[in-house]
């Protein structure tokens, strides 16, 4: 897993740790220690940690006129042990959301696992982005983890399955995803 870098071609377009309004602002990373990892397996430096032992994260872009972000994860995501969903929305949602941000675009193919436990914080989290218009979709995860996420019934606050499962988002702009992607969420949800 040390090997896998979070995806670094719009990076001339955007850095958190750039950027004043980002949770991440200010964040420092060695190219050379690496201080996090998933149980026993170290990640390369550069993915952000933010509360959870086994789930780490990359914002990749966020465009606060269009209010949306696209964030790359990586790890076990662990709801059951270590309530990640709290981390995740406590530390890095909320945070984005007094910013403007009610659009996320999660990018998951390197989220190995999912352990559901609560669903408390996805209510939560669904409805305060709802009411900006906004949503919370996941691109490219795991078919194991889809259908886990699937069987604690978080399909009813997280968009995914379908094209979502597919989409050649490396190949895009960012601006281009958004577009592709609210062009879908507005069809599955009008």
């Amino acid at each position: 897993m040390h090997a896998i870098e979070p995806f670094f071609n719009w990076r001339h377009l955007y850095m958190a740790e750039d950027d004043e309004r980002s949770p991440f602002h200010g964040t420092e990373h060695s190219e050379f220690e690496f201080s996090h990892a998933v149980y026993d397996h170290a990640i390369h430096p550069q993915w952000d940690a933010f509360g959870s032992s086994t789930l780490y994260m990359k914002v990749l872009f966020a465009d606060y006129d269009e209010g949306f972000a696209v964030i790359e994860l990586i790890g076990e995501w662990n709801d059951l042990l270590h309530n990640d969903i709290m981390y995740l929305k406590r530390d890095v949602a909320e945070p984005m959301m007094a910013e403007g941000i009610f659009k996320f675009i999660l990018i998951g193919e390197n989220v190995l696992n999912f352990h559901a436990g609560e669903e408390d914080y996805y209510a939560e989290w669904f409805d305060e982005v709802m009411d900006k218009g906004g949503w919370i979709t996941l691109l490219n995860f795991l078919q194991h983890v889809r259908e886990d996420l699937q069987a604690a019934n978080l399909d009813q606050y997280l968009l995914f399955g379908g094209k979502l499962d597919k989409m050649p988002w490396r190949t895009l702009d960012p601006g281009e995803l958004y577009s592709r992607i609210n062009a879908m969420v507005v069809k599955r949800l009008g």
